[in-house]
């Protein structure tokens, strides 16, 4: 099987893991929510999102995403001529999520028909772990693929190892603020391998909504404010837009690089998530992270 040359990725995680196996020139496309490494700003946009959601509030954007589900409409607009023209060999897309990216069958009216198409849709850290391999096999640079998940595991076991046999605290990571959207998938994973209990979620099923009365019902010691999509700043700020005010310690962080894309920055976030639980057995990774509430006391005395 020929090994493709020109890619167009229109899924946040993979464009990172293309251009970490070393292969960012090989992206001739990417989708509007690609912005990290730096050397893909820049690549041709050749998907985006149809409503700029950015000054919507919360509740908002959360019916405006419900509406179009249900309606079976897509959120994203492909740029068939654009794709055309580029002329990839192979497509990256997911079918996990239709809030995160343009699924595989949106993309039967825009995809060249010489263009393959692979959909990447883990659920799980090991499934993470899993399409990078596929991914790094597809793109003939096996090896790198596999240094590329050896380094995430080394991270995330390492920090696992570190607060073994330690006390757990209640983590609620919430992935949307209103309403409160349960962290589902690998977020239940990584609270655990960081020496936490995850309030609620469970490893491998998705996000799901709650409410805060049950939130607070369900005595979190910590509670991760980590919108889809968002940064640490974007998040307080958005915390703060919707008044969320919770008789615990409460951190907002960078959910777009290490918490909600399926890529190998996730260790990154089990890092931060150990060194927030347990700050004197695991050291501070340095990532953006931003106290919402003074209410530690609680926290630490808890047994």
């Amino acid at each position: 099987m020929t090994v493709p040359r020109r890619i167009c990725s229109l899924l946040p995680s993979a464009t990172e893991v293309i251009a970490q196996l070393g292969l960012a020139d090989s992206l001739v496309g990417v989708s509007a929510e690609c912005r990290w490494p730096a050397e893909v700003i820049g690549k041709p946009v050749v998907s985006a999102a149809r409503v700029d959601t950015a000054a919507l509030p919360s509740v908002e954007i959360d019916r405006l995403v419900r509406d179009s589900t249900a309606a079976g409409s897509s959120l994203y607009a492909v740029d068939a001529d654009l794709i055309d023209e580029l002329a990839p060999d192979l497509i990256v897309t997911q079918d996990l999520c239709a809030v995160c990216a343009v699924s595989s069958a949106e993309l039967s009216s825009a995809c060249p028909v010489e263009a393959e198409v692979l959909s990447l849709d883990p659920r799980t850290l090991a499934e993470v772990a899993s399409s990078v391999l596929v991914l790094a096999r597809r793109l003939g640079v096996e090896r790198r693929g596999e240094e590329l998940v050896a380094e995430m595991w080394s991270k995330a076991r390492g920090t696992q190892a570190a607060v073994a046999g330690s006390r757990q605290p209640r983590v609620f990571l919430a992935e949307w603020i209103e309403p409160p959207y349960c962290g589902g998938h690998w977020i239940p994973e990584m609270i655990e391998m960081a020496g936490g209990t995850p309030a609620m979620g469970r490893a491998g099923e998705p996000a799901h909504p709650v409410g805060w009365q049950e939130v607070i019902e369900a005595e979190p010691d910590l509670v991760v404010v980590a919108p889809c999509g968002f940064d640490a700043e974007q998040a307080a700020e958005r915390a703060a837009e919707d008044r969320l005010d919770l008789p615990c310690r409460v951190v907002a962080v960078d959910a777009d690089s290490f918490y909600s894309r399926p890529a190998p920055r996730l260790a990154d976030g089990v890092r931060q998530l150990g060194h927030l639980l347990h700050p004197d057995l695991v050291a501070d990774p340095e990532l953006p992270a931003i106290e919402l509430s003074g209410r530690s006391d609680r926290y630490a005395a808890r047994p």
